[in-house]
């Protein structure tokens, strides 16, 4: 989950690395560090420590680190805690070869045991074996091999080939070598692009790294090695050791949809993006006549039968019937992908069945490929689990659909087909918009499903419905902020929270408590509102708020009679209800009012609602907003 940047070119490397780094911080920012190769004069400057990439900016100059080629690194630790030492880059003995690294090498202790039992460790890191390992497979080739390679560039493509495999786990690594005109890159399991520029190139962990410099970017393919020099990109594949054509794809999006636009933090912005996401994606796939999704219109037609099981398989066999659909995601995406399960068992009555990706990978699920088409939802396409539940997927034959943000993306290349939500750019480490893209998509695909169940005119009804869910959201924006923001205060006293909701608003909770405790550090459950009473009401007590979700929707009656429960233990309640309901307002301490809306669109006001009650908190909290202690964007290890 760290972030990874490198420079080769005839400008100045350091200020394009310093740029770059704190566009791709909120992959990480534990530490950072950056190397500079000065060819011209035969020099390597080096920089690590604990400092933030803008306090790196102010303070490091191009005078102190001249040269045209380079590397950088931000850290979200793995192994060894934030420190000089344990920042990267890493080097090996020579201090010749150094390394960034984004991913996790599982086997390191085995090979600083074994095969690097003799070379000198000066951090606690998985890193650090790959510069080590990647010298003796240089001084092995030069011994044993002395006339069999033609210059520098073979050798240090031969040195990849042979050291590569040794490593288990993830990767995303670039390698400078001192004296050598060029870097290498490779990947495995972790995302990697090449910035295509003029006499120059550009190698980072995400698009925003390089958005600055170009918008030409080459996607590193899972086992692709590549040698990039400023006037040249070499790319070849473990797998076959050839030579491989991967071609630049454009990026829409501009420097300053990374920008923050004015707002104190991107999470801000980002809320405040939420409309227009849901229009960029409605627009991508609404017709004259209907919904595109872009899929096999086949896809859907299998398994549309209930049958009398339960799961989604089981583990000694095929087992009894399995549902149409099952969805695979982690965190934010999971919430996304619960609330998926109630819409379109709703739209089109086809069974859901939803997994997270980290158990659903170990688990004796066997899947019948006939019946089962797999979803994975992930807003960066890199989730590590995400991606694995898709590989397991395959594994058993069924048929894959990932739902991402990120054009190019690891889980577009696995899974089949690919449904692409359009929210942008998200650089806020809690995604917000790309949660209500997500949403977007599944009431499309929802609707889409459903269509040969529900007549013309109520088809075209809920399309209607879904067009005005932008203007839904910009009204919470315009005139709940303000109210959201005076409960943020009230909030932002207590240590403990808990958020209820019941139906398609249950996973709605959850994703409110994942936000208030992810950047407000205040300890907040989701639950189901009839469940407090099985254990929860302990907790109750005129210190522990309740966050209630209420729609007019079949459950309104038993979730007003558990806000009731909840108020007779002395629990502050904070209700988060439809305009018009007065009811509520009898029973609660406060109110939080969202437009009114079909029960089972309410998610999408009651998310931006619950989006902005967190940011507010967290403000009023004096928190870190955007760079929450511990976390990282894109969860690339497991």
């Amino acid at each position: 989950m760290c972030g990874i940047v490198g420079y080769v070119g005839e400008r100045a490397a350091l200020p394009i690395l310093l740029s770059s780094l704190r566009r791709i911080e909120y992959r990480g920012y534990d530490s950072c560090g950056i190397l500079v190769q000065d060819n011209a004069r035969g020099e390597v400057h080096l920089y690590k420590g604990l400092k933030s990439i803008s306090d790196l900016i102010q303070n490091l100059d191009v005078a102190q680190f001249p040269g045209t080629i380079g590397i950088a690194h931000t850290r979200w630790a793995t192994h060894g805690v934030p420190s000089e030492r344990n920042a990267h880059p890493h080097l090996d003995c020579n201090e010749e070869i150094a390394v960034v690294h984004n991913g996790i090498i599982e086997n390191f202790r085995s090979l600083r045991e074994g095969i690097l039992h003799n070379c000198l460790f000066h951090s606690e890191t998985d890193t650090e074996v790959i510069p080590h390992l990647i010298e003796k497979t240089l001084v092995n080739l030069r011994r044993e091999k002395p006339h069999t390679y033609t210059g520098d560039e073979e050798l240090l493509m031969a040195v990849m080939r042979e050291a590569l495999p040794c490593l288990k786990g993830s990767y995303a690594i670039i390698v400078a070598v001192k004296g050598f005109d060029g870097l290498i890159a490779a990947r495995r399991e972790s995302p990697l692009i090449i910035g295509v520029g003029d006499r120059e190139n550009f190698i980072a962990s995400d698009v925003p790294a390089v958005l600055e410099q170009t918008n030409r970017v080459i996607y590193l393919e899972e086992g692709d090695i590549a040698l990039v020099k400023k006037d040249q990109i070499y790319i070849e594949n473990m797998d076959g050791g050839e030579e491989v054509r991967r071609g630049a794809s454009l990026i829409s999006w501009t420097i300053e949809d990374a920008e923050k636009g004015g707002y104190e933090h991107f999470m801000l912005k980002e809320i405040h993006e939420e409309p227009k996401a849901i229009i960029n994606t409605l627009r991508e796939y609404l017709t004259e006549t209907g919904i595109e999704l872009g899929i096999r219109a086949e896809l859907m037609d299998k398994g549309k039968g209930t049958g009398s099981g339960t799961g989604a398989g089981t583990g000694t066999g095929a087992g009894t019937a399995s549902p149409s659909l099952l969805m695979v995601a982690c965190g934010t995406s999971f919430y996304a992908a619960q609330c998926g399960k109630y819409i379109i068992e709703h739209l089109s009555g086809i069974p859901v069945h939803v997994e997270l990706a980290s158990e659903f990978n170990y688990s004796d699920f066997v899947l019948a490929p006939d019946d089962v088409t797999v979803i994975g939802i992930t807003q960066s396409g890199e989730t590590a689990d995400t991606l694995m539940a898709l590989k397991k997927a395959k594994r058993f034959g069924c048929h894959t659909v990932a739902i991402t943000n990120v054009l190019g993306s690891s889980a577009t290349r696995i899974a089949d087909e690919t449904i692409y939500i359009r929210a942008g750019p998200e650089i806020g480490v809690a995604a917000t918009k790309s949660f209500i893209a997500q949403l977007a998509i599944l009431y499309l695909l929802g609707l889409h499903l459903g269509r040969a169940r529900i007549s013309e005119h109520e088809f075209m009804e809920w399309i209607e419905e879904l067009k005005r869910m932008p203007q839904v959201a910009q009204m919470v924006l315009d005139d709940t902020e303000a109210v959201a923001r005076r409960y943020a205060t009230y909030l932002a006293g207590f240590e403990n929270v808990f958020f209820v909701g019941r139906g398609v608003n249950l996973p709605v909770a959850f994703e409110g408590a994942l936000k208030l405790k992810e950047i407000s550090y205040i300890h907040a459950e989701g639950y189901a509102a009839g469940e407090l009473k099985h254990g929860p009401f302990a907790l109750l007590t005129p210190d522990t708020p309740v966050v209630a979700i209420l729609s007019r929707d079949n459950v309104y009656e038993k979730t007003l009679g558990n806000i009731k429960e909840m108020k007779s233990r002395d629990a502050p309640v904070l209700a988060l209800a439809v305009e018009g309901d007065e009811e509520v307002g009898k029973y609660v301490d406060g109110v939080i009012y969202v437009p009114d809306t079909e029960p089972i669109l309410s998610p999408i006001p009651n998310t931006v609602a619950l989006h902005l009650l967190a940011y507010w908190t967290a403000r009023a909290r004096g928190c870190e907003i955007d760079k929450p202690r511990n976390l990282a964007k894109s969860v690339t290890v497991e």
